[in-house]
């Protein structure tokens, strides 16, 4: 809790009392690599240079190399910077912008926080792409939403979402809807759509697809399904047919494994406790008729849960 170890301790007891704390008062020898005060200088002196006042130390340290001078190297030279407050974004260029990761939403049930994105469809004609739009409800996994069109627009993405949000009946709900950024997601319609509608906004950063695993894994499953035309679409029509044929397949049949595989509706519905507790009841009643079949514990059929949006924040934060 204090940051000491128990032989510090040790060594601070005298005739069973534990001195003061010796830290603030030791003794510290300089290291006998330390840069002399004439040496820190130079560093400081050589990188406020007009050459190379507009350089980082990775730059002006094989410069000085190559025309046989050392003064430090490039540690040293950022670590000198560092002392005198100098160590900041040097040159004409703007600075790299730095994205903080997403909020982390938590759904602890259905209708709480919804994933979506935009993918390909190919055609038989190369170049030429449908629109696939999706929306996932991240704890159950039900795909609450989807359409294929010609184009990708905020307006028809609206659109997509005011007919979700009525099917599930929860407008004025606070749903978050998490999506990456692009120009549907951004859009002023959209935008004034999900304010319409009490929808609560979540973006991913700029090109990190890792920041929308939910609606990535989608697709993946999608364009991985061994019915997926390879050759690609005739048409549109065809398109929504095969679409519609998937999303009844993965709502109601498919065995999703990240829920303890049972199915997005069952689980969005709320069956999933009932269903696993059978399971459960199951494969105990087997392990009595045979227990010499089991050399572990059964299989665990625990409901999974709340479901996080981008959990490692709250990891790197504890």
């Amino acid at each position: 809790m204090i940051g000491l170890s128990s032989r510090t301790l040790q060594r601070w007891r005298i005739g069973g009392e534990i001195s003061a704390d010796k830290r603030p008062t030791a003794m510290r020898p300089e290291p006998g690599n330390k840069l002399s005060h004439a040496e820190r200088q130079a560093v400081i002196d050589v990188c406020n240079s007009e050459e190379f006042a507009s350089l980082p130390p990775s730059q002006i340290v094989p410069i000085l190399a190559d025309r046989g001078e050392y003064i430090a190297s490039e540690s040293s030279f950022y670590r000198v910077l560092h002392t005198k407050n100098m160590l900041h974004h040097r040159g004409k260029a703007k600075p790299r912008n730095v994205h903080k990761k997403p909020t982390s939403y938590t759904a602890k049930k259905a209708n709480e926080v919804w994933s979506w994105d935009i993918s390909y469809l190919p055609t038989t004609v190369i170049g030429i792409h449908y629109y696939l739009y999706m929306i996932e409800d991240i704890y159950s996994r039900k795909i609450v939403g989807w359409e294929v069109h010609y184009s990708e627009t905020g307006e028809q993405a609206a659109a997509l979402l005011e007919r979700s949000v009525w099917a599930e009946k929860c407008l004025k709900k606070d749903v978050v809807l998490h999506s990456d950024n692009g120009a549907p997601m951004k859009s002023l319609t959209m935008r004034a759509k999900m304010y319409d509608l009490g929808v609560v906004t979540s973006r991913s950063r700029p090109r990190v697809s890792n920041d929308n695993p939910y609606s990535e894994s989608l697709f993946r499953t999608v364009k991985y399904h061994p019915r997926w035309p390879s050759e690609g679409f005739k048409s549109l029509d065809e398109a929504r047919k095969w679409v519609k044929e998937f999303v009844y397949w993965y709502n109601n049949e498919h065995r999703h494994s990240r829920i303890k595989f049972v199915t997005p509706n069952q689980r969005h519905d709320g069956l999933d406790v009932e269903i696993l507790a059978k399971r459960k009841v199951l494969y105990q009643t087997k392990r009595n008729e045979h227990p010499e079949r089991w050399s572990k514990e059964e299989r665990n059929w625990q409901p999974i849960g709340a479901v996080e949006l981008n959990p490692e924040q709250h990891k790197e934060a504890a």
